[in-house]
């Protein structure tokens, strides 16, 4: 097992490309299985999570061939409608492949995922969903199955909250549906907004993709589409953060300022200087960090990814922040190890209350899941001596080479072996 080694108190310096969007590549990747033929996804980061997707695939029986982040998928040929438990529990979104199956081959047997480290995340909307567009969902021995004889039949779903996985297993599967679809109070993120952009590139009818309400007219069938991932936004304000928290100086490239709208507006009340527009920002950190509170919620809001990563920047500012996680219920599981760093942090419920401090102190620390351990690397980059971040898995399942980015820009990171 890997951790990562940093020796803080270097000021980032120089510019960074940001990666394709995990969350929007996994969708992306499962999207294949709705139409035979050659599919090519570009701009697909090299991440543990994608590693997965690409086994599922297989597993489905889609060819599957990559080469310098160029997917090419093959999914002519479906021998399988089984996503078994031993992917599923490592990768929450292997539950993707329950729309495009069902639509295609009118059956899915999907493990149900398990357990979260950052909450439940139940699959409940997903199901709903698919029983209001005719489909029979049972559960059997911990696997959905969900049958739709005759095929699916278009309905109006209404999710309680907006949920990202349920909005987009839906839209998959409501492409191929008799009739229309109509989905209320659908998430709003950009990665529905790329995937819908690829369903269309397919042959799908799709409107209001990034609103509350999306309307889907099926058709008979889809085409292979060829779509490059949109870029990565969590990882891209987690390169801000990284510049805002040493002082630095770093244009972060390859970005959409667009989707930044939300931190960037936050950073700036903490007093750090941002510039720039479409695909790049630039960056400065200031010599003294302002406190701001947060109150996390679904796009365009503050989103909860970057929330533990904004908590790291908060320990150094010159006052006390209030921080709100609005949804995820164990998303502050990050505070113990900030804490073993000499962060100054009360929690209280959903709520937690930072108090910055002069400085931050290397040890080391423990990731529990894929923000939290972003927020100590951060952590570790401005903080006095040496931090050992461990169980970086968490780390490798939604950032490419970020040691590698790091140094770059001139911190004395270094991967070793535990």
């Amino acid at each position: 097992m890997d951790k990562i080694i940093i020796h803080g108190g270097k000021r980032l310096k120089g510019e960074v490309q940001v990666s394709g969007a995990k969350n929007s590549a996994l969708p992306l990747l499962f999207a294949t299985l709705l139409a035979p033929g050659v599919h090519r996804v570009s701009n697909v980061p090299h991440l543990r999570d994608i590693d997965t997707a690409e086994k599922l695939l297989k597993i489905l029986g889609a060819q599957v061939e990559r080469e310098n982040g160029t997917f090419a998928v093959d999914a002519s040929s479906i021998e399988s409608v089984e996503a078994p438990y031993d992917l599923v529990r490592t990768m929450r979104a292997s539950v993707l492949v329950l729309g495009p199956l069902l639509a295609r081959c009118g059956h899915a047997r999907v493990s149900l995922p398990g357990g979260c480290a950052i909450g439940a995340r139940p699959i409940n909307l997903h199901l709903k969903g698919f029983e209001a567009l005719g489909a029979k969902i049972t559960l059997d021995h911990g696997y959905v199955e969900a049958r739709a004889r005759g095929g699916l039949r278009g309905g109006r779903i209404r999710f309680d909250i907006p949920t990202v996985g349920g909005t987009e297993n839906l839209l998959m599967a409501a492409t191929l549906a008799k009739g229309t679809t109509v989905i209320e109070n659908a998430a709003c993120e950009p990665e529905i907004v790329d995937l819908a952009e690829a369903l269309t590139k397919m042959g799908a009818r799709i409107k209001g993709a990034g609103s509350d309400t999306i309307s889907i007219e099926g058709v008979r069938e889809l085409q292979p589409f060829a779509h490059a991932v949109m870029p990565d936004r969590i990882e891209a304000g987690t390169f801000l953060i990284a510049a805002a928290m040493t002082r630095g100086e770093v244009r972060v490239r390859g970005l959409c300022a667009a989707h930044q709208e939300a931190l960037v507006l936050k950073l700036r009340e903490a007093g750090v200087e941002i510039s720039g527009e479409g695909d790049e920002l630039r960056v400065k950190g200031p010599r003294k960090i302002l406190p701001v509170d947060i109150r996390t919620c679904p796009y365009p809001g503050f989103p909860t990814d970057m929330q533990a990563q904004f908590m790291a920047l908060m320990t150094l500012a010159d006052g006390a922040s209030v921080i709100s996680e609005n949804v995820f219920e164990n998303r502050f599981m990050h505070v113990c190890e900030l804490q073993r760093m000499g962060a100054d942090i009360a929690i209280d419920g959903h709520t937690a209350v930072v108090r910055g401090v002069k400085k931050l102190f290397g040890a080391p620390v423990m990731a529990t899941d894929l923000r939290a351990s972003a927020s100590l690397v951060l952590a570790g980059l401005a903080a006095d001596n040496t931090t050992e971040v461990a169980r970086i898995y968490h780390l490798d399942r939604g950032y490419e080479r970020i040691e590698e980015k790091l140094k770059g820009l001139g911190a004395d990171v270094e991967r070793v072996r535990e």
